[in-house]
């Protein structure tokens, strides 16, 4: 008897997770991100110009309440709105480990500079979409 209640428990609890499971599922549906993660959508080089490599990337991000698709370590992020509001750039941490950042006078992006003295500039756009 013991055994026979401790199988049905063990089917019910299998039965559990497995509705989970498949609850899960129909809430991210493929394509869909999760709360707090960004994807790459585009990503175009141009390199035709000598010494010189401009970058378009257009990122897709499903962000949480008072964040905002931003910049962290190189990579598309959720980041604190606030940042993107008053241009402080710099806050979102947005050049790779070992690099500097500062801010461009006019505030239009940053510049990320390496221990070399190789310089990354950034500016941004505003997105349609937003």
């Amino acid at each position: 008897m013991q055994l026979l209640k401790a199988l049905w428990a063990l089917a019910g609890a299998a039965l559990c997770c497995f509705l989970v499971l498949v609850i899960h599922a129909q809430f991210l549906k493929e394509g869909q991100l999760a709360a707090g993660t960004c994807e790459i959508v585009t990503l175009d080089r141009d390199s035709s110009q000598p010494r010189r490599t401009i970058a378009r990337q257009t990122a897709r991000c499903a962000c949480r309440k008072g964040q905002i698709a931003g910049t962290t370590r190189a990579r598309p992020a959720c980041v604190d709105a606030r940042i993107i509001k008053t241009k402080q750039w710099c806050e979102m941490l947005p050049c790779l480990e070992g690099e500097g950042c500062d801010l461009l006078i006019n505030r239009s992006g940053w510049t990320c500079t390496q221990p070399g003295g190789r310089i990354k500039t950034t500016t941004v756009r505003a997105s349609s979409s937003c």
